[in-house]
């Protein structure tokens, strides 16, 4: 059985580690051009390459970035639906979690897909992890398209005088510990913010009290110290990886509730507050009703079928005894 699945794994891993790797040489060899071979020019090189690799994945992740918002706006507009649910069947938990699926199922709502992104992002990140660290080993002979001598490249490369492959842990240089903890700090501040963001500009009153709100309230807290935790045992080039998704992470949903927001939220308010001053706005109801498009409309009940009234006839084709 540990066969199997190390052969899943291996199955799974091998095509990321050629396509991380051939991204990553591809923006080094541009980046080699530039900056030189000198240790700190190879620092910016592979730095700057780890950023074009987290660009381009996070480019081809679009498409579930947009389900992962579509799907926690309607997460948050079915709460009062939910709690009506537990209204009714809380003291059934089996009826009430059949209840709740058949709510998301009608809705076209994937209470996982919010997770995609993530768990998409995890494969790549230990890809590069895997790269980086095998690369930086003495007697490195070359892995997928990393060279040997990207391997001494990487080895020997500098940034701000810290060692790419070097991590916090590894205790050599206070400037590689410096770098990492100003990293890991950036990277927990990012996606405190980016989660703080979500619940406080994007999420309506009623959504800030069921339980979706309580995880998010969870993860809220418990992601950045979990990634604090871990951060400090990656390496530099890891780390560079990971602060970057996480901006691009946090630019990205601004720009989506500032343009897009869902109807009933602060962010909703203040793009209607916005368009107001410039004149151009439609006014709180065509606002909602715009916005309302992008959003699964699940107050809406369906309408029943009009019923056919039967033709009035003339009086002499009327049969006898009827009027």
């Amino acid at each position: 059985m540990i066969d199997f699945f190390m052969e899943l794994g291996s199955l799974i891993m091998t095509p990321l580690y050629y396509v991380t790797s051939f991204i990553m040489t591809s923006f080094h060899h541009l980046f080699t051009r530039l900056f030189g071979d000198s240790p700190a020019g190879q620092g910016w090189a592979w730095a700057l390459s780890i950023v074009g690799l987290t660009i381009v994945i996070r480019i081809l992740l679009i498409p579930l970035f947009v389900k992962q918002i579509k799907s926690s706006r309607n997460m948050q507009m079915l709460q009062p639906k939910v709690k009506e649910l537990q209204k009714k069947y809380g003291h059934d938990r089996e009826r009430l979690a059949q209840e709740t699926m058949a709510l998301y199922k009608e809705t076209g709502t994937n209470p996982f897909a919010s997770c995609l992104p993530l768990l998409m992002q995890m494969p790549i990140f230990l890809a590069l992890f895997r790269l980086v660290d095998r690369a930086s080993r003495a007697g490195f002979e070359g892995e997928q398209f990393l060279t040997k001598a990207n391997g001494e490249s990487l080895q020997s490369a500098t940034l701000f005088g810290a060692r790419i492959s070097e991590r916090f842990t590894d205790f050599g240089s206070v400037h590689t510990q410096v770098l990492a903890i100003l990293l890991v700090i950036t990277m927990t501040a990012t996606t405190f913010l980016t989660q703080k963001q979500l619940m406080s500009k994007n999420m309506p009153p009623d959504a800030m009290k069921g339980p979706y709100a309580q995880q998010q309230k969870l993860l809220l807290y418990v992601l950045p110290v979990v990634f604090a935790v871990g951060g400090i045992a990656f390496p530099i080039g890891v780390l560079l990886y990971w602060t970057t998704s996480n901006m691009w992470t946090m630019g990205q949903q601004f720009y989506v509730i500032r343009n897009n927001p869902a109807p009933g939220t602060p962010a909703f308010d203040a793009k209607q507050a916005r368009q107001q001053r410039k004149g151009k706005g439609p006014g709180v109801a065509g606002g909602a009703a715009g916005a309302g498009s992008t959003a699964i409309a699940v107050d809406e009940a369906p309408h029943p079928p009009a019923r056919n009234q039967p033709k009035r006839q003339p009086r002499s084709k009327r049969k006898p005894g009827t009027r």
